[in-house]
């Protein structure tokens, strides 16, 4: 089965315009995505699709297949749809723009998780680092039964506590590498709009609950950071100063 990973890419990001061309210690984010996850792939078999033609030439220039989608897409999976429909392929793999320092090891686990479970969205997760606040909304928090099921994803603190002797030991965020088959991005796309939880929550994987669609997470290494905000430069900057070495 061939394997693309498809990377959305929009410039007009409403909490960080041009956020995929920001540059972190002097490389656009965009081009520190794509190759992760050109590790996993090779080169050939990653796409980013934008709206915007300039980050459509920096990805070219830089040797990956650029996709033109649409400038109305609703989110960045609906936008995977429009450019899955452009590729030949088994498995699109959703890698998220905003994560410079996702680890190819986990897209190759998300993939391989996919080929043996073709009937389920696989999607990552990992448990939070020290740093990071559970009450952040900018981290969507995940609950999933003990076989990895997805039950909601929030914005919120989750799982909550009637007691604090019951606070949770471990709180689970999201890693944003999805995989899809082409049908599930098609019913995805065909939904026509957010659904209300998705509204709520701002988290678009929530639109497959709606169409009974099975979620089934994967955990993945812990250390991601997705740059969000400008705040969230520097401490990813320094990051990848560090695994740089």
């Amino acid at each position: 089965m061939k394997s693309v990973v498809v990377i959305p890419a929009r410039y007009g990001s409403s909490r960080y315009p041009g956020k995929p061309l920001v540059e972190l210690l002097g490389k656009p984010m965009i081009l520190w995505v794509a190759e992760l996850a050109a590790q996993a792939v090779s080169p050939e078999n990653v796409y980013v699709a934008t709206e915007d033609e300039s980050i459509a030439a920096v990805v070219s220039d830089a040797g990956y297949n650029a996709v033109m989608t649409s400038d109305s897409a609703l989110t960045g999976t609906d936008r995977l749809a429009e450019a899955a429909s452009q590729i030949s392929a088994d498995i699109f793999v959703n890698v998220q723009g905003d994560e410079p320092l996702v680890d190819p090891k986990d897209i190759v686990r998300i993939i391989d998780f996919k080929k043996a479970h073709m009937n389920k969205v696989i999607n990552g997760f990992s448990v939070l680092s020290e740093g990071e606040d559970p009450a952040n909304v900018n981290i969507p928090k995940v609950i999933a039964t003990e076989t990895g099921r997805m039950v909601y994803m929030s914005r919120n603190p989750l799982p909550g506590f009637k007691d604090a002797t019951n606070k949770p030991g471990n709180y689970y965020k999201q890693v944003c590498i999805y995989a899809f088959t082409g049908d599930e991005l098609a019913q995805f796309a065909n939904y026509g709009r957010k659904s209300d939880l998705e509204r709520c929550e701002d988290i678009e994987i929530l639109r497959f609950l709606e169409l009974g669609k099975d979620i089934q997470m994967v955990e993945t290494q812990p250390g991601s950071l997705a740059v969000d905000v400008p705040e969230d430069v520097a401490p990813v900057e320094a990051a990848l100063r560090a695994r740089i070495g």
